[in-house]
């Protein structure tokens, strides 16, 4: 497959974030939910999902039991299959409104994640319509009737299927101490994938198999700044994220502020993604180490 058709869906999405009504915060003045999107491509027979669903259980879909949930008439073998995979960073307003904040979500904040992950579930689908009716059937394997959570016997609550996770093998970040995926455009981003049966080329995965590489903490001890902005305790330096604890907080305080105050439903609270080294970036420091400042 040629480069030129990893561009054709990389201006899919592109013109998707462009002129969708749905990417929006719904506010008085017209104001994009998300900024700039990026796009990257894992092999569907990458070890890593694989490795996921041993570590996650075997609820956790691989890319070939997602894709055959949407076409169980098509014969598929793993690597036939490519993960495509992109993140939607948070604008610079919704990033310095949040920053101001210290125990509950800002109001763009609160929007983003509420109607900016509506436009995100629009174009999980958008793309995979887009891909299928051109001869290369797809799905947006978080959009099946069967997506849901169950408890893992090491992981606590997760999914079928983790953007998060995809977007790290597809080589778009890596995890940091409070499990928010820090990619070159931050740690304050939502992310979004789909599976097709197209032969693109994989992207570069310039950290390899470290899944911690541009986390300053991880890699040197040093930081811990998402831990501080913690309203809830639910980040230590001892633990990393405690995720029934972020939940209580989120179940218990920020979700009924967000529902009264902006009538957005439930909302993270989202503080350990701002004011912190790898709010926009990775770390300056990780950068410097790496030759690139």
């Amino acid at each position: 497959m040629s480069h030129s058709q990893s561009s054709w869906i990389e201006q899919i999405v592109l013109d998707f974030w462009q002129n969708a009504p749905s990417n929006s915060l719904h506010l008085k003045e017209p104001e994009k939910a998300w900024d700039t999107p990026h796009v990257a491509v894992a092999r569907g027979d990458d070890p890593f999902f694989r490795r996921f669903k041993e570590m996650i259980g075997p609820f956790y879909w691989t890319p070939e039991e997602a894709f055959t949930m949407a076409h169980p008439d098509i014969a598929i073998q793993p690597q036939e299959l490519r993960v495509i995979s992109y993140v939607l960073p948070q604008t610079a307003q919704t990033r310095a409104d949040e920053g101001k904040e210290q125990t509950l979500p800002a109001e763009r904040w609160a929007r983003s994640r509420f109607y900016g992950e509506q436009f995100n579930c629009e174009l999980r689908l958008h793309l995979a319509e887009k891909l299928t009716k051109a001869g290369f059937p797809a799905v947006a394997p978080e959009r099946l009737p069967d997506f849901a959570y169950q408890q893992s016997p090491d992981q606590g609550l997760a999914s079928n299927w983790s953007e998060r996770h995809t977007a790290f093998v597809a080589g778009l970040g890596t995890f940091g101490l409070s499990d928010g995926l820090i990619t070159p455009w931050g740690k304050a981003a939502r992310f979004g994938s789909v599976v097709a049966r197209i032969d693109l080329p994989a992207s570069e995965r310039p950290y390899g198999d470290n899944h911690q590489a541009w986390c300053l903490w991880h890699a040197r001890g040093q930081c811990g700044a998402c831990a501080r902005r913690c309203p809830a305790d639910a980040i230590t330096t001892v633990h990393g994220h405690d995720k029934e604890r972020c939940r209580q907080y989120i179940r218990e305080v920020t979700t009924p502020h967000a529902t009264q105050a902006y009538g957005t439903g439930a909302t993270p609270c989202g503080l350990c993604q701002v004011r912190i080294p790898c709010e926009d970036r990775i770390p300056a420091a990780l950068r410097a180490a790496r030759g690139e400042e």
